[in-house]
C-alpha cells in the first residue's frame, strides 16, 4: 500500500486535509515541527520533522508528496525564500532520491508569470514560479495546483480551473483546494497536469480527472 507524505499539515490547507485523506482511506504520514499539533488526530501517523533543516528522512518509504506548506502572510521575503521555495526543491531533491511516484504541488494564481501581476505578493509569486519550475525539470510525475485567493469558508465542492476574467471571482476556498487534492491522490490520474483553481459551478470529480 502506497504512502502519502504531507508536507505542511498543520498548515491551513493541510489542516483540513488530513481528514479527507482518513476518510478516502489514503495512507498518510503528517510532517510537522511540533507533531503536538497533531495529537488530536486519530489513525494518521506523523513524523517530526522542520524544513528549514533536512528532513529527507520523511520522504524516506514514501510513494507520493503533497507540498502543502507556506511561509505565511505574518513572515517576511526571508521565509518565503527559505521555505516556499528553497524548502520545496529539497523536497522534490528528496522525492527524486527516493524514487516518489507523484508529486503534488501546491502553487498560487500568478505563478506562471509574477510580472503580470503588480502585488505586494509578488516575492511570493517568484519563490513559487521557481519551485514549480524546479519540479517540472525534475523527471518526476507531477500535479501543480496553482489555487487564486484562499478563504477559510467551508467551499462548495464545485471548481473551475478557468481564471474568471473579473477579479473579485478568483477566489476559492481552502476546503476545496484540500477536495481537490483528495480527488487527485484518489484517483491517481491527474499526473503531468497543472491546474489553476477557483470556486465555480462544476462538481470537482466532473473537472479532475
Amino acid at each position: 500500500m502506497s504512502k502519502t507524505l504531507v508536507i505542511g499539515s498543520t498548515g491551513k490547507i493541510g489542516s483540513l486535509l488530513l481528514p479527507m485523506l482518513q476518510q478516502a482511506d489514503i495512507d498518510t504520514l503528517a510532517m510537522a515541527r511540533d507533531p503536538a499539533k497533531l495529537a488530536h488526530l486519530q489513525g494518521i501517523d506523523f513524523i517530526e520533522a522542520n524544513l528549514e533543516d533536512d528532513f529527507e528522512h520523511a520522504v524516506s518509504g514514501c510513494d507520493r508528496v503533497v507540498f502543502t506548506a507556506g511561509s505565511g502572510a505574518s513572515t517576511g521575503p526571508d521565509k518565503t525564500l527559505l521555505i516556499d521555495l528553497w524548502a520545496a526543491r529539497k523536497a522534490v531533491d528528496y522525492a527524486i532520491k527516493h524514487h516518489v511516484k507523484h508529486f503534488v504541488m501546491i502553487s498560487s494564481r500568478g505563478a506562471d508569470d509574477p510580472d503580470a501581476i503588480d502585488s505586494p505578493i509578488k516575492p511570493y509569486l517568484v519563490a513559487k514560479c521557481m519551485a514549480d519550475d524546479y519540479l517540472l525539470r525534475s523527471g518526476l510525475p507531477y500535479t501543480i495546483l496553482r489555487p487564486g485567493k484562499l478563504t477559510d469558508d467551508g467551499g462548495t465542492g464545485q471548481i473551475t480551473t478557468r481564471r474568471p476574467e473579473q477579479l473579485s471571482a478568483q477566489h476559492i476556498a481552502r476546503a476545496d483546494v484540500a477536495r481537490v487534492i483528495t480527488r487527485v491522490l484518489s484517483t491517481g490520474q491527474s499526473k503531468n497536469v497543472i491546474y489553476e483553481l477557483y470556486e465555480g459551478e462544476t462538481p470537482i470529480e466532473d473537472l479532475i480527472a
